[in-house]
């Protein structure tokens, strides 16, 4: 893999934005998007703030491979509403990101040009409100060594930056290391010229 399938963009806070056509208002709402399972909240929250609106239209993008999205019209006709914001997150190459669109109708129709012009629009501005991150992909491993070995570990720890997330320290001691993947193998050569430790991968955040 190339060194930019490395890096993602995601958003560091929620945002919000606003568009207005032919008298309908529509509401942006984008959200920081890790766990799909949070995605019934935050539209039960945006729905007891907006009771009077008609729809409340989504779509969110998850994973650093950006592989991962849903979307929904809610009522609206199909493809007008959750395609244009996920083609909005596609053109900004956003991810772990989730945006929702309020629409207040205001009587007229606006037809399908108009319906899929706006939702886009409604997303767009919300981002245009955020403040855009730019984050690698990292591979968790953990460590087992004997304290003995604890200032080579540290050593090579300190001079790549690397993050320690968990940590114990009983007969010997494990570390929990955050190891971007653009550092990876030039660290775990190093750890692993250290004789006697135990390496294990995790998982990839």
């Amino acid at each position: 893999m190339s060194s930019s399938e490395y890096i993602y963009k995601t958003i560091q806070e929620p945002a919000s934005g606003i568009f207005r056509d032919k008298g309908s208002k529509f509401i942006g709402y984008a959200f920081p998007f890790e766990n799909e399972s949070i995605l019934k909240n935050i539209l039960t929250d945006i729905k007891g703030e907006h009771p009077k609106a008609r729809h409340f239209c989504w779509a969110y993008r998850l994973s650093p491979d950006r592989e991962v999205y849903r979307l929904s019209d809610d009522g609206e006709p199909s493809g007008t509403a959750g395609r244009p914001i996920l083609n909005s997150l596609l053109s900004s190459d956003l991810t772990n990101i989730l945006v929702v669109v309020v629409r207040y109708f205001g009587g007229t129709l606006l037809g399908v040009p108009g319906l899929i012009n706006a939702y886009k629009s409604a997303c767009l501005e919300a981002l245009l409100g955020a403040t855009v991150l730019e984050c690698t992909v990292n591979d968790i491993y953990s460590v087992t060594f004997d304290y003995i070995q604890m200032n080579d570990i540290m050593r090579i720890i300190k001079e790549n930056n690397i993050n320690i997330i968990g940590q114990s320290f009983d007969t010997t001691c494990l570390l929990d290391l955050e190891i971007s993947k653009l550092q990876l193998d030039i660290v775990l050569e190093r750890l692993n010229k250290i004789s006697g430790i135990e390496l294990n991968y995790k998982r990839t955040i």
